[in-house]
């Protein structure tokens, strides 16, 4: 039996490395309910949105652990039109 930690336990310490600021907040929460579970959940997915837009390397962190780059399904250079409002 292998004491080696397993791909998904190398996955989950590269993103609570990458969450920590949000685990150190949590630390301080005294009182736990929906709101402030929704309310980290959100904040974790943004953090998660961010990265991936700024990271040197788009998935990286799927291939340092081993996961396929999920296609994204595009067919070429994507507009966005932005409302004025």
């Amino acid at each position: 039996m292998s004491n080696a930690p397993s791909r998904i336990d190398l996955l989950e310490l590269d993103i609570d490395l990458r969450v920590a600021d949000l685990w150190r907040e949590a630390a301080d929460v005294h009182e736990w309910n929906l709101d402030v579970v929704a309310a980290f959940i959100r904040a974790a997915y943004g953090k998660g949105y961010c990265d991936a837009l700024t990271e040197d390397s788009p998935g990286a962190l799927c291939l340092d652990h081993g996961y396929r780059i999920p296609d994204r399904g595009l067919r070429g250079p994507r507009l966005v039109e932005r409302d004025a409002a």
